[in-house]
């Protein structure tokens, strides 16, 4: 009988020492769950903070889209009145030209002394003969800029 006493006496204790780790466990899941959850509730803030931004950003790029569609329109418009301002003035100061006839013609150049469609001509063409154009009448000019000085 003792024996039983004993043996029941150690299962108590282990029984005691087993509840106790359990205990502790508990406790340190139980810390664990509110760290979870304090973090899942701090993520789900920043989340909605998030798509508040996003959508403050998206407000300002569209406005900053159609504010720039304004300017460009405002470009060209100011680019279309100066080439009707030097239509004007054209024919104020040159009053027997009529700027209203086919040669004059927004859509051509003046290339080399001719008149060409821009549709025909690029730019690297025209870069090109400008710069030949310069090369070979270098010498030209500085003849007339010496012309004039002595005038």
């Amino acid at each position: 009988m003792q024996g039983k006493v004993d043996k029941y006496a150690e299962e108590k204790e282990a029984w005691k020492k087993e509840k106790e780790e359990w205990e502790e466990e508990r406790k340190r899941l139980g810390t664990w769950r509110v760290r979870y959850l304090d973090s899942e509730e701090k993520l789900k803030g920043r989340i909605a903070d998030l798509y508040a931004d996003y959508d403050e950003v998206k407000e300002k790029h569209d406005g900053m889209k159609v504010e720039m569609e304004d300017v460009k329109s405002y470009i060209i418009q100011e680019h279309i009145n100066g080439f009707q301002k030097g239509l004007r003035q054209a024919a104020f100061f040159y009053k027997d030209v009529d700027v209203n006839d086919v040669w004059f013609d927004e859509n051509k150049d003046v290339v080399d002394g001719v008149l060409v469609d821009e549709a025909g001509s690029s730019p690297e063409e025209d870069a090109g003969k400008r710069m030949e154009e310069v090369d070979v009448n270098v010498d030209d000019e500085v003849v007339k800029d010496a012309d004039q000085e002595a005038t």
